[in-house]
């Protein structure tokens, strides 16, 4: 267990506030909207035309994305009617027969005549593309997540079948579509006090590709949301499951998903959490230095995340810089000749969350991955410059402990920057001896160039004799490298296999750990010249395939785990854009005869090729490891292209949060977080794979 200071967090005091008072009910932006909402708010943009025949184009593939973005455009739906203060339930149930529900007690989608398209806006809803009440001004909605989505009819028309029910004005209302198409009218189904949308369909098999939902994003999305939107209740039930109803609600919002992220870590004081309220933005910033080494900051608009940060984030890393720049002055901790603290010096460490409530926001595409609205910068970047410059004076010692890590991550990146400087300027072969170590390829083309990493001399002894040397290279590994997962950059640039990796790959390595660096206003930045070798450039990587080639143990996990985070971390472009690679050497040789070799990857495919064989002179043997394996076999199974069995490491941006917390709790200091994490996952360890 960590020691717990007893500093308090900041909860809307109305010293750190800009405004002159705490932020109340009355105040956010996400109160209730008194504008009218009813069939007359309706406004259409767009047909439904072509949903079906490219769903791609609506919904980002006809595959498992696209199903899941049908399930988020109608929870969106659910959470903008929370955000304008009508919902403070969500219901998500996932059927026995494949279909799914969502429903919310907001006011109901209006059922009364559309004026202009002469039938009830129920069916307008649900039939016209763009169609809601996020449109039009005045009407049903100050802030939505949904604004630049393409609308609950998309779902609908991708559906073999979708019922939508509402509760309004005493009276259960209900349409039923099959492929987008209503078979019925808006019906009076019964009466109810109640008031609600519930919206229930069953993925079209004959338009998608992929029609079983993934509980875990589900659930996922649903958590993620609990915490941006304290005043929310969200349920999730399956019903093949025996689990009971699962609930997320965070009654202290992003301050729990701050506290939540950093369990894994040894924190240095509680959580610091601002809130400004202003009539056209609302903005809630949580932040808390752990003793790490890397930056975690979770960036939100109106519900969304945005893993390339934005405008947001830029603010929050100006203010940061700032203010412990000034800090660290006034204390005179920084004394008149040292340099200021960069970006990435001063947020070492730091989680944070950013959730920004806004009308009309800018992102750089539809994705929504970055925020662009020029004025939330300034917002952001005055609302934690005010509170966090009040917060470090009123607790001094948390102030001192916050610049003491400054100034080591300051020495650590000096250090870092002249061992990567070093590698620029030397020839990799000299540099670090490799001409013993690394058996290069003939081929320069690096389209066309694999790098094998293997575990351990003799294995790569015989991995040499069966590479291929035009286009294999091959660098054999000694023993595991380090967890930079606990070491700041300077030891990992110190360890010998993590230097050996990065001359052999050409390409630099990225010593900036957070996201501010260009953002920072006062702090020092390193003169032009030296940034080229402090940042990973993928145009100079010298090989496009990197081959992690380990024993199928626990040995050879872990170094896979190693490598992983160490690519990750400071190589991330090799993870992000498909160049890491697991090579996957079979388990079993089975021979028939003398001349007949068949290789299994586990038990289940041994036994069946043993039963097809139906041969009574039938040998199998397990290889212990590739140090078992002679150079023939160890090119039919694991280097030629034709033949070998290769897993790629993807990666999606969507869930950059989940990896990030999976890294910090697999390999991070604590062993409970760890462990917890093991247990949970226990009855999916056959099936675990580093598929991000």
């Amino acid at each position: 267990m960590s020691e717990k200071p007893e500093d308090q967090p900041i909860e809307n005091q109305q010293d750190q506030e800009v405004s002159s008072r705490e932020a109340t009910a009355e105040d956010k932006l996400t109160k209730k909207v008194e504008s009218t909402y009813d069939a007359s708010s309706i406004t259409v943009l767009e047909g439904l035309e072509a949903v079906r025949k490219r769903p791609g184009m609506y919904v980002g593939d006809n595959g498992k994305k696209g199903l899941h973005q049908m399930f988020r455009e109608a929870l969106d739906n659910g959470v903008d009617e929370a955000m304008a203060g009508h919902a403070d339930r969500i219901d998500v149930v996932l059927y026995a027969d494949g279909s799914i529900s969502v429903e919310d007690n907001g006011r109901g989608i209006p059922t009364g005549m559309h004026e202009k398209e002469g039938i009830s806006a129920l069916t307008v809803v649900m039939t016209k593309l763009h169609a809601g009440g996020k449109f039009g001004d005045g009407g049903g909605y100050k802030v939505s997540g949904g604004l630049h989505g393409v609308g609950i009819s998309c779902t609908n028309a991708l559906s073999e079948w979708m019922i939508t029910t509402v509760q309004q004005k005493g009276e259960i209302f209900q349409q039923r579509f099959e492929a987008g198409t209503p078979v019925t009218e808006v019906e009076v189904v019964g009466k109810s006090k109640k008031t609600g949308t519930k919206q229930h369909w069953k993925p079209d098999p004959t338009a998608l590709t992929h029609v079983e939902h993934d509980p875990t994003i589900i659930r996922r999305r649903l958590k993620e949301l609990a915490y941006l939107n304290p005043s929310v209740r969200f349920t999730f039930t399956i019903e093949t499951s025996e689990e009971p109803m699962e609930e997320y609600f965070f009654e202290r919002g992003i301050i729990q998903l701050v506290e939540d992220v950093n369990d894994a870590e040894t924190v240095i004081h509680k959580p610091i959490y601002f809130h400004r309220v202003r009539e056209d933005m609302e903005l809630e910033v949580c932040l808390q230095y752990n003793t790490g080494f890397h930056t975690n900051t979770l960036a939100y608009c109106n519900n969304i995340h945005q893993p390339d940060g934005g405008t947001h984030v830029s603010g929050f890393g100006q203010a940061l810089t700032r203010v412990i720049n000034s800090y660290a002055r006034k204390m005179n901790l920084l004394k008149e000749k040292d340099r200021n603290f960069t970006a990435d010096d001063a947020a070492e460490g730091v989680t944070a969350v950013i959730s920004l409530k806004i009308q009309n926001p800018s992102y750089n595409s539809q994705d929504k991955v970055k925020l662009v609205t020029p004025e939330v910068q300034g917002a952001t970047n005055s609302l934690v410059g005010d509170g966090l410059a009040t917060y470090l004076e009123e607790n001094p010692a948390v102030g001192k402990r916050i610049v003491e890590k400054a100034q080591l991550a300051q020495q650590a990146r000096e250090a870092a920057r002249k061992a990567a400087e070093a590698v620029k300027r030397s020839s990799a072969m000299e540099a670090f001896g490799l001409p013993g170590k690394l058996s290069d390829c003939v081929s320069r083309n690096a389209a066309d160039c694999e790098l094998f990493l293997v575990e351990g001399d003799s294995a790569g002894g015989t991995v040499k004799q069966a590479r291929d040397r035009m286009t294999q290279a091959l660098l054999p590994l000694r023993g595991k490298i380090l967890n930079v997962e606990r070491a700041r950059i300077d030891k990992a640039l110190d360890n010998e296999e993590i230097k050996s990796l990065i001359a052999a790959l050409g390409a630099g390595v990225d010593i900036h750990t957070s996201r501010h660096q260009e953002a920072a206003l006062d702090g020092e930045q390193p003169a032009d010249e030296q940034k080229a070798s402090e940042h990973f450039n993928i145009e100079k990587l010298r090989y496009h395939k990197i081959i992690i080639m380990t024993d199928a143990d626990v040995d050879g996990e872990h170094i896979r785990t190693l490598l992983l985070t160490f690519f990750y971390r400071y190589m991330k472009p090799l993870v992000t854009e498909g160049f890491l690679y697991f090579a996957q050497p079979p388990l079993f040789v089975i021979r028939a005869g003398k001349d007949e070799r068949f290789y299994a990857m586990d038990e289940e495919e041994r036994d069946r090729i043993v039963k097809d064989l139906k041969r009574k002179n039938v040998t199998v043997t397990r290889f212990k490891g590739l140090g078992e394996m002679n150079a023939e076999e160890l090119e039919e199974t694991t280097m030629n292209p034709e033949l070998r069995r290769l897993i790629k490491v993807g990666y999606e941006k969507e869930f950059d949060s989940d990896v990030e917390q999976m890294f910090m709790r697999l390999m991070g200091d604590k062993v409970e977080p760890r462990r917890d994490f093991i247990m949970s996952h226990a009855k999916d360890a056959e099936d675990l794979d580093w598929h991000y």
